[in-house]
């Protein structure tokens, strides 16, 4: 099983067209320095493959993936659908550039459903064009399709919703999965045993997710901030990283020290135009190194 990392940015992508912190005008000056929103395209398959979260940047981050590309014939495409971790408009908004499509697969949670057809109305605006395949994302492991080697899980990590629907109901049967607005993705080559645990945005680090982990090959965590006080000291938020629903990379809450500890290969994602790391020069990345944590990278592939 294979999986590209099609990007590793927090909402905004580094640069942020508005912005013009030393992140983003770093990223101006050296393109190298650039990264787009968090996603990850993961093979299923044979010239099979889903996309995990579907953000702003997706055309562009097909048109990079030469295994995303259509053909020999000319509407056949490898892109089978999408996996959700949450419903934040970062991770959801490229559904709607999917519309070319007869049919969209979207893979997730209760919660997440619920609110792409009630929030945001995906159903109302996206049928005229494309029909919407709905499937379950649940804590077993379930293979994509019965031929396919790819087992995907979730593991609940948050009850956070988005701004969009903060204050709306759920339906009745949603209440049980309340904690599944927000997961981490335990993705599993059934052939090789090998997995990959996925999950852009961490706001706790519940046991659940610890086991996980511990019996993952791979773990690729938020690492939106790189301190708790960070968009406080940046000048540009009024709330810390936890208070925001992302745990930091350093400090005494920190998730360094935890990933350091895992046996699995360990790499972070989600990184806001303000963390230091985007900055290749920074001093937090020997910190890293010295942990035996890694920083993604856009266009980096890791074979299970």
């Amino acid at each position: 099983m294979r999986v590209r990392v099609l990007g590793t940015a927090a909402g905004g992508g580094v640069p942020q067209w508005n912005c013009a912190c030393p992140g983003c005008s770093g990223a101006r000056a050296h393109p190298g320095w650039r990264r787009r929103h968090a996603s990850l395209a993961v093979q299923a398959a044979e010239g099979r493959w889903y996309l995990v979260n579907a953000t702003p940047d997706l055309g562009e981050q097909v048109e990079d993936c030469p295994e995303l590309h259509p053909g020999p014939e000319p509407r056949r495409t490898p892109l089978a659908g999408v996996i959700l971790t949450d419903a934040e408009l970062d991770h959801t908004l490229g559904i709607a550039r999917l519309r070319e499509a007869d049919g969209i697969e979207i893979v997730a949670t209760a919660p997440v459903r619920h609110a792409l057809l009630t929030g945001l109305h995906l159903g109302e605006v996206l049928t005229p064009y494309a029909r919407l395949d709905w499937r379950p994302l649940d804590p077993g492991d379930r293979p994509l399709a019965e031929d396919s080697p790819l087992a995907v899980g979730a593991v609940p990590v948050s009850a956070k919703r988005p701004r969009y629907a903060a204050g709306r109901g759920a339906p009745d049967d949603d209440a049980p999965d309340e904690d599944a607005w927000v997961v981490a993705l335990r993705l599993t080559d059934r052939t090789s045993g090998r997995s990959l645990l996925y999950a852009p945005a961490l706001a706790a680090w519940p046991d659940a997710f610890q086991r996980a982990a511990e019996s993952a090959d791979h773990v690729i965590v938020d690492g939106t901030f790189w301190s708790d006080d960070e968009p406080l000291t940046s000048g540009f938020g009024s709330r810390t990283a936890t208070a925001m629903g992302h745990l930091p990379i350093d400090g005494p809450g920190g998730t360094a020290r935890r990933l350091a500890a895992l046996e699995a290969r360990t790499l972070y994602t989600h990184l806001n135009n303000t963390n230091p790391l985007n900055d290749p020069a920074a001093p937090q990345h020997t910190v890293l190194r010295e942990l035996g944590v890694e920083v993604a990278a856009d266009g980096m592939v890791i074979d299970l």
